[in-house]
């Protein structure tokens, strides 16, 4: 049995109820998301987190120490006039801004010998022991001293190598004394240079005149 075609003005109806429907949707309001409420007056924003300290690398400069040997003898130096009971503080600071770098046998030569040229030089008494030094000096030649013997006293001294060089040294002493017009003074400093001779195998360290 054949089914009869439907009706061409029930298929016309469908058409346009359709196209009504599309136009209908075409003209529908759009839902979009409502900006947020301002805040109340006077309210504080909102924290913002805390942030993040990354640690640093590479190491923390050292504090320098002294920038010269003489700055470290000068802040171990006790108060002027204080007598021979602050030397020992005296040759503690000069040890401590020099770091020994002689061996002790040429240490003890060159401290003796420091000490010998500079106690001729102040008072005048054997100076013809070093005749490279007091060239004008003969053996029977008085000397009127700068300083009086009776209150002429080392109060400290150290021997170091002078430069790079293994034949040169020098002397550091710090002295006191009471000079012609009798005004005494402590805390003197002189240096003495030698250098390092070998006369028939034998090694000795010669003063070196002042220039």
């Amino acid at each position: 049995m054949t089914t009869a075609p439907r009706s061409p003005h029930l298929l016309l109806l469908c058409t346009l109820v359709l196209a009504a429907a599309g136009v209908a949707l075409l003209f529908l309001p759009v839902s979009r998301p409502s900006p947020p409420s301002p805040a109340p007056t006077g309210a504080s924003p909102p924290a913002a987190a805390p942030a993040t300290v990354q640690p640093t690398t590479g190491t923390t400069p050292s504090v320098p120490a002294a920038s010269s040997a003489g700055a470290g003898l000068e802040s171990a130096m006790p108060p002027h006039g204080d007598g021979p009971t602050g030397d020992r503080s005296i040759q503690q600071g000069l040890e401590h801004a020099w770091p020994a770098d002689l061996s002790p046998g040429d240490q003890q030569e060159l401290l003796r010998a420091g000490r010998s040229v500079l106690r001729a030089d102040a008072t005048g008494i054997g100076r013809n022991q070093w005749p490279t030094v007091f060239p004008d000096v003969g053996e029977n030649q008085a000397v009127a001293p700068a300083f009086a013997t009776a209150r002429f006293r080392i109060q400290a001294a150290v021997a170091r190598r002078e430069g790079n060089s293994p034949d040169r040294a020098v002397v550091h002493l710090v002295w006191a004394g009471a000079d012609r017009g009798g005004t005494y003074t402590d805390g003197r400093i002189t240096d003495l240079l030698f250098t390092r001779t070998v006369r028939r195998g034998i090694t000795t360290w010669d003063p070196q005149p002042p220039p």
